[in-house]
């Protein structure tokens, strides 16, 4: 598991929401990139959980990521046992973003600290850690559509998630 250097997190100041973004073994890292760039620009947190279908580095993310990632706050989790005894320790709550939810993300209260999740690009998140999420939530698109990009996925909720909690 590679380790960025603790400094990178110093630059991330914050929007007073402290809402992280968990990535549960990513294996695309242009969209890890454009999530990183996402979360810099609205100061949120990247929880990257191994194993990753990548090798962790500013060449591999750089493309997307460009020089948003000198300002982007990651931590890496070896694993998801790991993962979920950060995320228990800091009491927070788990929000799984899926296509097999009931729940649609702007029905939904976001509170500060919550971790919104996302899983593979290819498979999404097996039924263990489904089961360890707090809530589920799937953004409602057309019937004869997959899925949406993880990337345009995780800009719609954190964003909606910013607007509740900086507009009340």
């Amino acid at each position: 598991m590679n380790q960025f250097p603790k400094s990178v997190n110093r630059f991330a100041s914050k929007m007073n929401h402290d809402l992280h973004i968990a990535l549960y073994q990513p294996e695309i890292p242009g969209n890890t990139g454009a999530i990183l760039r996402l979360a810099a620009c609205f100061s949120a947190t990247v929880d990257i959980i191994h194993p990753i279908g990548f090798e962790l580095s500013d060449r591999t993310l750089k493309r997307a990521g460009m020089d948003y990632l000198e300002i982007a706050a990651i931590r890496e989790h070896a694993d998801f046992d790991a993962f979920e005894r950060w995320r228990k320790g800091e009491g927070r709550r788990l929000v799984l973003l899926t296509t097999r939810a009931a729940t649609p993300y702007t029905g939904f209260e976001f509170r500060h600290g919550d971790v919104l999740m996302f899983g593979r690009e290819s498979s999404g998140v097996p039924d263990e850690v489904r089961a360890n999420a707090d809530h589920q939530l799937r953004i409602p698109i057309r019937p004869e559509a997959r899925s949406l990009n993880l990337g345009m996925s995780a800009a719609i909720t954190l964003s909606e998630a910013v607007r509740q909690l900086t507009m009340r």
